[in-house]
Order: C-alpha cells, then structure tokens, then sequence
C-alpha cells in the first residue's frame, strides 16, 4: 500500500518540498558532523553531542516529524544518526540505544515512540553495513509529566522529578543516550543520572539538533 501511495502522490521533502523524497539528499545534508554541547546540567555528567543546531532545516524537518505526521522521515533521521556514531570520540564495537521517553499521549499523536523509531531505523542502517547494534527501550515516563515544550531548566528538571520509569526487562550495561532535540540539558542528565543509579551506564548522549 505504502508504494502505491508513493507512485501515486510522490514523496515531497518535508523542509525545502522538492519531489522525490521525504527528506531530499541536499537537506540531509544539514546532519553534519558531530559537535559537543555544552550544558550546565550535564556538564561534569557525560558529553552530550548534536549533528545540527535546531534552526532552519534541521528545525522544518523534526518539526514536521514530531507535529506533522511526517514519520516516513525516520529512515533519514536513522542514517544520520548511524554515520554519526562512528564519530564518537571512544564509539562502541556494538552500540546499544537508550531513546528518551516520550509521554504516552505524544506518543500515541505520533504514531508511536518518536525516538525510539529513530533509534530502531539506526539499527537497520548499521545491520546494512555488517554492524550490530541494539535499542533498549528501558525508560518510560510516570504519569503527570507535562510537555516541555517551553519549559525553563528548573521547570524541566522537575516535570521527570520521581516521574522516570525503568520498564522491565532489558538492563544494558553500557549505553548512548538518543533524543531529538537538546535544550537546556536537564532531560538528558535526569535519564543519565536515573539509568546510572539503576546500574545501567551512559557513555554518551547523541541527538539530531540543539537548540539555543
């Protein structure tokens, strides 16, 4: 069904609209090479690093896959972050990824985990290249937690406040931490801090963009 679709109304790119594909190969360009971050919360933590600063392209392109139902961009934002891995100052043989947890009613908006498709389209990409990899879907959010879309630093650190969830299971020893969007860093350190007291170690936090 999906390819009858595609022959009949073609793929346009989600940021700049050119036929052809969700996201076209000069916009996927915007997924550069890896570059730190620097946070207060995570500073002293563990290395957060982000392929694009959330403006522009990059900025059209999440947007559209998070809030407009664009979820055939996953397979692009995958390989981006599949190429991005090698780049990691100590990359592991066979990385395991820890999406960030979205609340249950984005979610289901969504059509599912946002990142944890992104995550799973990484794996695929890697599996390609003869290279093994893993998702661990070991966090999950409490009721109560709002959007953080917004949120000051002080605000976001208490929305996850006693609100992260391990799901039972899986329990890697050693993982990247993958979100979307890199704010003030507070998400990224409460996951970081919550998995490190639960015996599970984050060497580092990749993401697609950061803002600010």
């Amino acid at each position: 069904m999906s390819k009858l679709l595609d022959l009949l109304i073609p793929a346009r790119c989600a940021s700049c609209g050119a036929p052809g594909a969700p996201c076209c190969a000069a916009c996927q360009t915007v997924w550069g090479s890896l570059s730190e971050i620097a946070r207060g919360p995570t500073a002293g933590l563990v290395p957060v690093y982000a392929l694009a600063p959330y403006a522009d392209e990059a900025r059209r392109l999440i947007l559209a896959y998070k809030e407009r139902g664009r979820r055939d961009l996953a397979p692009s934002f995958g390989r981006a972050i599949a190429e991005a891995l090698v780049q990691l100052p100590d990359p592991e043989p066979e990385p395991c990824l820890v999406p960030v947890p979205s609340r249950r009613h984005a979610s289901r908006v969504r059509g599912g985990p946002h990142v944890r498709r992104v995550a799973e389209e990484c794996v695929k990409v890697l599996a390609a290249k003869g290279n093994h990899a893993t998702v661990a879907p070991v966090l999950r959010l409490g009721a109560g937690a709002r959007d953080a879309v917004g949120l000051t630093r002080a605000e976001r650190v208490s929305n996850l406040d006693g609100r992260l969830r391990l799901v039972p299971g899986l329990r890697p020893g050693k993982v990247v931490l993958l979100d979307d969007v890199i704010t003030t860093g507070a998400t990224a350190a409460a996951c970081t801090r919550f998995l490190d007291i639960s015996g599970i170690h984050v060497s580092a936090v990749v993401a697609l963009a950061a803002a600010g």
